[in-house]
């Protein structure tokens, strides 16, 4: 039970200290590092103090990029913390509600501070500073939004109300869902144009004559066609007035090399292919004719004969081998030649007393008897001489 519970079973404390030893050498690392850039940065500071009074009262290029916005502090109506409004105008640039000061021109609100409609209308586009604020809501962020907003109107329309989402009400909901459309019509957009590109590399074997691809009615995809076929019992067709064409290959056919009159592959004996005009099994060779065949003949004649002496000699190996085996287990007759060792024939013979004793009290052999397979002349010399031939009729007399 408490093995079963322990919070420190598995764990390795060696494999924890290594992460924590690791993870103060990186510190160590970087706290070298940064006090090495410091040295650095102060080193440069010191050679180039000089340089920097004498360009003290220059503008930087930074300062002379940002020397149009104008930044102003001001107080909220809370009279609470104070913020920065940007992008104010230049005191030398006119305002806009001055810049038609007729009462039926474009409507300025003081409270927003904005000019929607265009103050002058009839001014020349490339001399005109201000052309009105609705300008502006088609670029930048508002762009984005109204996007935003028509994608969820959208979802609406094509799916109903259990995908509507309200912009308003859950902003993050419509934003992860449009980031998600973004995504899937990329994607789609790249399988298209891989689609396109495959199409304008190899074709396409549904268009026409023309480039242009042929879109065919869903009748003839189907297959459904008027022509009339009949089929024999294997399944074959029986031409009926219809002309059946066979599909080409696109690799080249009935194509004869080397003053060959047959294609590779119209011969083929023992496993092997070759042309039916030489008998030749090499592909790049040249043709002999008649002459090639006859020789083929003859070497394939000349290999079986050899083939047949080389079976011939190994069967009577065999049977050789065989014939002595079955005489060293069996015993046979036994040769004129044969010298035999006497001592070990003396032991043999005692062997055979010993064996034929233990034969006739078959109950009082012991269980570790061990037993020898391999037979030597000796022994077979010893079973000859102590063996009872039955057809002799002096043989009550011999032992």
């Amino acid at each position: 039970y408490a093995a079963k519970r322990d919070p420190w079973k598995n764990f390795d404390p060696a494999a924890d200290y290594k992460q924590v030893v690791r993870m103060h050498e990186a510190r160590g690392e970087a706290r070298s590092k940064y006090l090495h850039n410091q040295r650095l940065q102060k080193l440069d500071h010191e050679k180039g103090g000089g340089e920097e009074e004498e360009d003290s009262l220059k503008v930087g290029d930074s300062k002379q990029v940002d020397f149009g916005k104008v930044e102003k502090r001001v107080r909220t109506t809370g009279g609470g913390s104070t913020g920065t409004v940007r992008n104010l105008r230049i005191r030398e640039d006119t305002a806009k509600y001055l810049l038609n000061l007729d009462l039926n021109s474009a409507h300025y609100d003081p409270k927003t501070r904005s000019m929607r409609e265009d103050p002058l209308p009839d001014m020349d586009p490339n001399e005109k500073f201000y052309a009105g604020d609705n300008g502006n809501r088609a670029t930048g962020q508002a762009l984005e939004f109204k996007q935003l907003n028509f994608h969820a109107r959208e979802v609406f329309d094509k799916m109903g109300l259990d995908h509507v989402v309200d912009v308003q009400g859950a902003p993050s909901q419509a934003e992860l869902l449009y980031r998600n459309f973004k995504i899937n019509k990329e994607k789609l957009k790249s399988q298209n144009a891989t689609k396109a590109a495959i199409l304008k590399k190899y074709g396409n074997a549904a268009a026409n004559t023309d480039d242009r691809e042929v879109v065919l009615p869903r009748e003839l995809l189907l297959g459904q066609t008027e022509v009339e076929l009949e089929y024999d019992r294997a399944g074959r067709v029986v031409k009926q007035g219809a002309i059946i064409r066979i599909a080409k290959s696109k690799y080249e056919e009935d194509v004869c090399v080397n003053n060959h009159s047959s294609i590779w592959g119209s011969w083929w004996k023992d496993g092997r292919w070759g042309y039916n005009c030489c008998h030749q099994t090499l592909r790049n060779t040249y043709c002999t004719g008649d002459a090639g065949i006859e020789a083929a003949a003859s070497d394939v004649t000349k290999a079986n004969v050899h083939r047949k002496i080389e079976s011939n000699q190994a069967a009577t190996t065999a049977s050789d081998n065989d014939e002595i085996i079955r005489a060293a287990t069996w015993g046979s007759q036994v040769p004129d030649d044969l010298v035999l060792n006497q001592k070990k024939l003396a032991e043999a013979l005692e062997k055979e007393d010993r064996n034929k004793n233990q034969e006739r009290d078959e109950r009082k052999r012991k269980y570790n008897v061990k037993w020898k397979d391999e037979v030597t002349a000796e022994d077979m010399e010893a079973y000859r001489m102590k063996r009872v031939h039955h057809d002799d009729p002096i043989k009550d007399f011999l032992h």
